[in-house]
């Protein structure tokens, strides 16, 4: 059988690290770079990991992905930040029946993805990873790294477990990458928010670890009421949380490496912020369905507010 082509769109803290392990597995990967790319075309990656560290020495790496070749899965590992570009960074043919993955956080994106590359070539990918890019060509593993996979329909329906995602998964798990399947995407994009949400803003909001917040007891009650609130917001939506899902991600928490969420590293560099795919559009969601989430919303607002200074003090 004919290995699968992979273009790596975004090679930071999840791009470079999974596309790092299935080119390790001798998957043909294809790497987008920006302010790395002279680095790695040079040197190469370098992954430091409780699985074991290892280093790519040769990459194919691009700087423009008009330079890419045609992908059988086109790994979109971006922020959502940069979505409005999505015109620009997915290649303009896909082979046959390839298919974007869009590892991403955040609701709604694989519709904007739909809207580019067309409904039948998206499928969406949930990460469960603790990674930072910590310097060029350097990806920092601390902890977990499986994914969940599901396929877009632009109905909403869910499709099932459907081959390509056999296929995918086939290839992430012979490069040691975890993966089980959803079958409803809508309702595990939401499922991935009741961490994303009170972790992700929270580190934000009270400038702490993952650690740290699950260590102060007002700071744990608070993640725990904003998990409720996104399962409020879900439910309202169509789409059931089961309380044992809650329990669950805190007791992963508990046991994860002390992390800096991705969304605090984008706000200390001053860099812009994931706040409408993780909040807004989850906000707005709930709200057209009869669910208020004052919490989360409450988060979505001074997030927005702290974004928008950040903005505003990179352009001055």
């Amino acid at each position: 059988m004919r290995k699968r082509r992979y273009a790596i769109i975004g090679t930071g803290a999840v791009g470079g690290f999974y596309g790092a392990r299935l080119a390790r597995a001798g998957l043909d990967v294809h790497f987008l770079l920006r302010s790395d790319f002279e680095h790695v075309r040079a040197h190469g990656l370098v992954v430091e990991s409780p699985d074991g560290d290892f280093a790519l020495p040769r990459v194919q790496a691009y700087a423009r992905a008009a330079d890419l070749p045609a992908a059988d899965v086109t790994v979109l590992a971006v922020k959502t930040t940069e979505n409005g570009r999505l015109a620009e960074l997915l290649p303009a043919s896909l082979v046959g029946e390839g298919a974007v993955l869009v590892l991403q956080n955040g609701l709604g994106n694989e519709d904007e993805v739909a809207a580019a590359v067309g409904h039948g070539r998206v499928t969406g990918g949930l990460c469960f990873l603790c990674s930072n890019k910590a310097g060029p060509g350097r990806i920092q593993h601390l902890d977990y790294g499986f994914v969940t996979l599901a396929d877009y329909a632009a109905d909403g329906r869910p499709p099932g477990v459907t081959d390509r995602m056999r296929e995918i998964a086939a290839d992430f798990q012979a490069a040691g990458i975890p993966t089980e399947f959803a079958d409803d995407l809508v309702l595990a994009r939401w499922r991935k928010l009741v961490w994303n949400v009170p972790f992700s803003g929270l580190s934000v909001v009270l400038d702490a670890t993952s650690a740290e917040l699950m260590a102060d007891p007002a700071a744990r009650r608070l993640a725990e009421d904003l998990m409720r609130d996104v399962a409020d917001g879900a439910r309202a939506c169509g789409k059931a949380i089961e309380e044992g899902f809650l329990r669950h991600m805190l007791g992963l928490t508990e046991k994860m490496t002390p992390y800096r969420t991705s969304m605090k590293i984008d706000y200390d560099l001053g860099r812009p912020m994931e706040v409408e795919a993780i909040f807004g559009r989850p906000v707005r969601a709930a709200r057209e369905a009869g669910a208020a989430c004052p919490r989360m919303a409450a988060l979505y607002a001074l997030l927005g507010f702290l974004d928008a200074r950040n903005r505003a003090r990179r352009g001055a």
